[in-house]
């Protein structure tokens, strides 16, 4: 179990860090700035999540594999961006699959902490969700999970899914199967279908 999350989450972290290098190389940065933007991208969700837990240690402090794959996600970034062509798409194909695997593995560390049903969800949420926050703060843009854009409920929903096949036992790996499945498969095609929440705003006249 400990074995296959823990693979979850490296492929977690080198999703989102080609979802942060794009993200910057769309900006323009440079080949450094590109570096940060996908460390933070990578990391910022479990770091906040590992923070909370304060008996707990940021987990890419002690487990070097986290960095590599965040550096390799990142070159990998730079090195194909020319055969990237629609670099939004594939941002988003990234994000959403970043977003899925941090989301299971937030709330399984609620779980394991013995936190309540709520927090064991907002914990999923906060580390699915939160570097991408991170991400388009440092870009310059409003993220993405404060529009209209239906993003965090994906992640609620994903970690509500978890949660319950967990309570009824359900093995690995269809345990994490099938929330990961149906976020990615969710937020894909609320992407494709242009999905979002009616604004709560009037048109100005």
């Amino acid at each position: 179990m400990d074995e296959l999350l823990n693979y979850i989450s490296i492929g977690g972290s080198f999703a989102l860090a080609i979802s942060g290098a794009l993200k910057a190389m769309d900006k323009k940065f440079d080949p450094f700035g590109v570096l940060i933007i996908a460390f933070v991208t990578a990391v910022g969700g479990g770091t906040m999540r590992d923070v909370l837990l304060t008996d707990k240690s940021v987990f890419w402090l002690n487990e070097t594999p986290y960095i590599y794959f965040i550096i390799a996600g990142a070159l990998i970034a730079l090195i194909f961006q020319h055969k990237l062509a629609f670099f939004h798409k594939t941002l988003m194909a990234f994000d959403a699959i970043g977003l899925a695997l941090y989301t299971i593995i937030g709330v399984q560390i609620g779980i394991d902490y013995g936190l309540d049903f709520i927090n064991c969800i907002i914990l999923g949420t906060l580390t699915g969700a939160f570097g991408g926050v991170l991400r388009d703060i440092l870009v310059n843009e409003i993220p993405v999970i404060f529009h209209k854009e239906i993003y965090a409920t994906v992640s609620i929903a994903g970690g509500l899914l978890y949660y319950a096949l967990y309570q009824l036992g359900v093995s690995n790996p269809l345990l994490q199967i099938i929330p990961i499945v149906g976020m990615i498969v969710a937020r894909s095609l609320i992407m494709y279908f242009n999905v979002s929440f009616p604004s709560i705003y009037k048109e100005k006249e």
